[in-house]
């Protein structure tokens, strides 16, 4: 059975770390700074804790990000056919990993205000499976899906927010997506069994706002599994415990392609400047990008709740 673990803030003590049981949690001991320490130092002891230790009341802790601000905050984009398809591109024609960074100070909890920059109106959302790296890999590796859990060892849900209006017309994914709040991550992280780790497939994205479903998909429709990915990523930089890979978005983002064929073939052919001034004009009617007040709900479980990674809240403020 899966371990679930969170991080949390309570009154008059440092941040520290505890297992779920049901509404309460048990606390561990160890004052583990970050993600890698409770990873390589702290397991064998949330592992041990029973039911009986849970003495802190969930609803009584303010969550933290359950990924600390000194991991690596690795990103994957066009992963999901569906996603592929609204975007107006042909799933089968898609000959790469498309692999980015987030920069870690976007880094925040599961629950609380997601902060819309005051230059951005064209702010969208991105529900993600993220996975956690439970080991170094300092030089390639080969990972399948009968090995990797023996590279990663714990599943979160990951809302990569993106303003779009910076994002797609500057061509740039970091600065798009890296603002202040815009890397929702938790509550939990959840360490499958080794057979758990087999049915990542059956785990269901789901996101909604002002109580409308926007997103909602599994991540069998992937198209770059994340063993291809961690074995792709070993051949580029050294990986620690406690990184964190956002493994793509379903379909259902706010930001889509034009339907029409010949609105997308004049797209293509018009200088930069025109495209994107036509762009953005366009978009600014679109009533599915996030606002001020808007209340977002994203989860990711499995149908049969066997494995639940929990439910992330968040309202939108105006910076």
């Amino acid at each position: 059975m899966a371990l679930t673990v969170l991080r949390f803030n309570r009154a008059g003590a440092e941040p520290g770390w505890g297992v779920l049981f049901g509404d309460k949690v048990a606390p561990l001991s160890g004052r583990y700074a970050t993600t890698g320490d409770l990873i390589e130092q702290g397991l064998e002891e949330a592992r041990a804790l029973r039911p009986a230790d849970a003495v802190l009341k969930l609803d009584e802790l303010a969550l933290l990000p359950p990924v600390t601000a000194n991991q690596q905050f690795l990103c994957q984009g066009l992963n999901y056919r569906c996603h592929v398809r609204e975007s107006g591109m042909d799933p089968a024609k898609i000959p790469f990993n498309t692999l980015f960074t987030k920069a870690p100070s976007s880094l925040t909890a599961a629950r609380g205000d997601i902060v819309r920059p005051e230059h951005v109106s064209l702010l969208d959302y991105e529900v993600e499976l993220g996975v956690v790296l439970g080991r170094h890999i300092d030089g390639p590796v080969r990972v399948d899906e009968n090995n990797l859990h023996q590279y990663a060892v714990a599943l979160t849900v990951v809302n990569d927010i993106s303003a779009r209006d910076i994002q797609l017309p500057q061509a740039q994914f970091y600065k798009g997506k890296s603002y202040r709040s815009f890397g929702p991550v938790g509550p939990y992280l959840v360490f499958p069994t080794a057979e758990e780790w087999r049915k990542l497939g059956e785990l269901r994205l789901r996101l909604a706002v002002n109580g409308e479903v926007r997103q909602d998909g599994y991540c069998r429709e992937m198209i770059f599994k994340p063993a291809q990915t961690l074995t792709e990523l070993s051949g580029l930089h050294d990986l620690a415990p406690g990184d964190l890979l956002a493994t793509g978005t379903p379909a259902g983002c706010a930001a889509v392609a034009p339907k029409s064929k010949l609105v997308r073939w004049i797209f293509r052919v018009l200088p930069e400047q025109r495209k994107w001034a036509l762009f953005l004009s366009k978009q600014q009617s679109n009533p599915r990008y996030l606002k001020p007040g808007d209340q977002m709900v994203a989860s990711i479980r499995t149908d049969d709740g066997r494995i639940d990674l929990g439910e992330q809240r968040h309202r939108i403020v105006q910076a």
